[in-house]
């Protein structure tokens, strides 16, 4: 007779406490707000390495949803009652300055240069989507419909500015 493990196999329903959750869901919203930020200090100096016009436009744009995405989080935070906590963000603020180093590598190479950066924010925003995705369905947890009205705001944000990067590289790619 084999012994039944505690753990749950793929097809059983898993039960995750509401502190879980909730510790899982703020510190993850705390990397994503932290990333948010790091790259609202970075994107002004990118849209000034960008050449194309319509990349600055985009950047610009991204800078604005962005602010407005940040806002949306800080109420979210209020909803939950609960602070922003720095914590661990190495791997999205990383993500961003290596970005910021592949684009200075291309200086002087003004398609390129551009090229990096529709490369490296096309990455950062496909993260961001991934992450308010996630966020979004740990929300449906908290039944609080203004806080998945949020997260969805956000989620749909960064999506526009990805196609919008998206258009721009094949006017790069393709002309």
């Amino acid at each position: 007779m084999t012994e039944k493990s505690n753990r749950p196999n793929s097809w059983e329903r898993m039960n995750l406490s509401p502190s879980g959750l909730n510790r899982f869901f703020l510190t993850h919203l705390d990397r994503i707000y932290a990333a948010k930020m790091h790259l609202l200090a970075k994107l002004p100096e990118i849209a000034d390495q960008a050449q194309f016009s319509d990349l600055k436009n985009a950047i610009h744009e991204t800078i604005n949803d962005v602010q407005k995405q940040v806002a949306r989080m800080q109420m979210i935070y209020t909803l939950l009652d609960a602070e922003v906590s720095i914590g661990s963000i190495h791997g999205l603020t990383g993500l961003i300055n290596d970005a910021y180093e592949a684009i200075q590598e291309q200086s002087g190479e003004a398609e390129l240069q551009d090229l990096s950066i529709i490369f490296y924010l096309q990455n950062i925003e496909s993260i961001e989507m991934a992450s308010f995705q996630i966020l979004q369905m740990a929300a449906v947890k908290f039944n609080n419909n203004q806080i998945s009205s949020l997260l969805k705001e956000n989620y749909n944000e960064a999506k526009s500015d990805r196609t919008l990067l998206l258009l721009i590289s094949s006017k790069y790619i393709t002309s």
